[in-house]
């Protein structure tokens, strides 16, 4: 038996990675006025931006519920030996705590272990898919924790929004300076520390934003992975991979399409990147 991997929607992974790494994803809840949906199963990240750009109503979203990973858990359980369940930050989502109260609720003697990622989309895919691929190739359940924990300390993750408009859409940010950064034509930048989103600058062009994103991956060199995520902007997300290319092998880049967890909030146009260190660029 083996040890299965959970993680939620936030983490960006195709259902065709997530099939090819067997791993259970539990989708977030995306909501427009009334009409609520289930992240990649009842609508598609094509069907949210075009709504995204045409509702009237801004959408919201929210965490699945302790109900939705007790069915996913008891599900995984059959015929395992165990369930990593791997999460978005818990500084910006209750994901995690839904988790473990589903864990508590489950009267099984096989273990459970909720691990927080401390990053959402690109950063909680290396970290999903380094504990995945051990867990495929039969390790037990004391090192695929191991290396999921191992994962979150190496990763680093930043990105640039092409606007502030869905920041401030969404009570993130002042319509004012929101409004003021579009006749600026800025773009901020972000990045995680200790789990939560930080701004990281501002710059003016796409071109300056694949400067910046470069220079931060050389800084946090040797990488053994990449994972780049867009928001409908395959062509800056591919000419991202070929620079980066230079420094890693292009088979250990990856490219994502961000779901509706981080589109509600920065609309299309994002570019996000999150590598994982190697051990000896761990210092």
């Amino acid at each position: 038996m083996a040890v299965k991997i959970v993680t939620d929607s936030t983490s960006d992974i195709s259902p065709e990675s997530a099939q090819e790494m067997d791993i259970r994803i539990v989708p977030i809840y995306v909501q427009f006025g009334s009409e609520v949906y289930r992240d990649g199963i009842d609508i598609t990240d094509e069907e949210f931006y075009s709504r995204l750009a045409t509702s009237p109503v801004h959408p919201t979203t929210s965490q699945p519920g302790p109900e939705d990973f007790t069915r996913a858990f008891n599900d995984c359980l059959e015929g395992a030996d165990g369930v990593v369940s791997i999460h978005i930050s818990s500084k910006i989502s209750g994901t995690y705590n839904s988790a473990l109260l589903a864990k508590k609720a489950i009267n099984s003697d096989k273990p459970i272990e909720v691990i927080d990622s401390m990053f959402n989309s690109a950063g909680l895919w290396l970290v999903v898919a380094a504990a995945a691929r051990l867990a495929q190739s039969g390790a037990p359940m004391a090192a695929v924790v191991e290396e999921a924990r191992r994962a979150v300390q190496q990763v680093r993750m930043f990105g640039m929004f092409a606007t502030m408009k869905y920041l401030a859409r969404g009570g993130r940010l002042s319509k004012t300076i929101a409004d003021a950064s579009g006749v600026l034509h800025v773009r901020p930048l972000l990045t995680f520390r200790d789990g939560e989103i930080m701004r990281a600058g501002l710059v003016r062009t796409v071109s300056n934003g694949l400067d910046r994103i470069c220079d931060f991956v050389s800084k946090n060199l040797p990488a053994s992975e990449i994972t780049i995520a867009h928001s409908i902007v395959p062509d800056q997300a591919q000419m991202l991979k070929s620079r980066l290319a230079q420094v890693l092998p292009a088979e250990h880049i990856h490219i994502a399409e961000l779901g509706t967890a981080l589109g509600v909030h920065g609309g299309p146009g994002v570019l996000v990147l999150a590598l994982r260190r190697s051990e000896s660029g761990n210092q």
